[in-house]
């Protein structure tokens, strides 16, 4: 009963940090501060208990790892 209730408080705990992260992220995405990487810190806990918030950080990542390989890209060729 005890280790029922310490679950159900830390997916509680994990939840409330996911969105206050999540929400913090985006009020710092308009300011001068890595708002971006607080809400991927937001959704990797939101992650763990929805679907939603895994599928939209593979996304993201997805859409991260594009935009290096095309910054990359664009340098290399640049140098030439």
């Amino acid at each position: 009963m005890l280790f029922r209730t310490l679950q159900q408080a830390k997916r509680f705990l994990r939840i409330l940090l996911g969105f206050t992260l999540l929400a913090l992220g985006v009020v710092l995405f308009f300011s001068p501060a890595p708002g971006w990487l607080v809400m991927l810190l937001g959704l990797g806990l939101l992650a763990a208990e929805f679907v939603w918030a895994r599928r939209l950080l593979a996304s993201m990542k997805e859409q991260g790892v594009r935009l290096r390989d095309f910054v990359f890209a664009r340098s290399h060729t640049e140098g030439d």
